[in-house]
């Protein structure tokens, strides 16, 4: 019996916990600060894991005192973020989990990626199959650490916050999932152990 079988659904987080697209959205923040014109470092850049794009733009618009509303930056690295995605998409080891239980659990994914680009995502993956919803930054109003994210995965499976687990890889989704009551597996420092 594995670990995971208590649980009645499942929730994963996108971005470095099922695909690592980490280098297109690194290459997106670039982009987009260069055209701008400031810069950023891949050490900033990782500090920010699992923050939402507007929460970041909000941030380097307040940090560096740029002349650009924090949406307009946002939607610029996002514009950026659907061509580099193409050819920086890899499947992590916790995409074993989701194949395992595909049609046995119902399961989420949750993420501060926009709905419509995590859909993409999955598709261009081959992955969205697996999974009954898509729950992005644009369907809460508070996002991770907030724990809205996975509370939101939680209504849409009809499963109770507690008979939920959460597969995260930063400590914003970490604590949302701690403040939302579930379970949580850091698949940084865990292995998948299905067997």
């Amino acid at each position: 019996m594995s670990r995971y079988d208590k649980y009645k659904a499942l929730i994963f987080d996108l971005d470095g916990t099922l695909l690592d697209s980490m280098p297109a959205h690194f290459a997106a923040w670039q982009q987009t600060a260069s055209n701008v014109g400031f810069e950023v470092d891949e050490s900033w850049y990782h500090s920010r894991g699992g923050s939402p794009t507007i929460l970041t733009a909000q941030t380097l618009v307040k940090e560096l005192g740029l002349a650009i509303e924090p949406q307009a930056l946002a939607d610029h690295k996002t514009q950026s973020f659907k061509y580099l995605m193409e050819d920086h998409l890899e499947q992590l080891p916790f995409v074993e989990v989701a194949k395992h239980y595909a049609g046995k659990k119902p399961m989420a994914v949750g993420t501060g990626t926009l709905t419509d680009i995590a859909t993409r995502m999955l598709e261009k993956s081959g992955l969205l199959h697996l999974f009954d919803y898509v729950v992005g930054a644009d369907q809460v109003s508070a996002h991770k650490p907030a724990p809205d994210t996975f509370l939101h995965c939680a209504q849409l499976m009809k499963v109770s916050p507690e008979k939920c687990l959460v597969f995260e890889d930063a400590v914003f989704g970490i604590d949302a999932a701690t403040a939302a009551g579930m379970d949580v597996i850091d698949v940084r420092v865990t292995d998948v152990g299905l067997d």
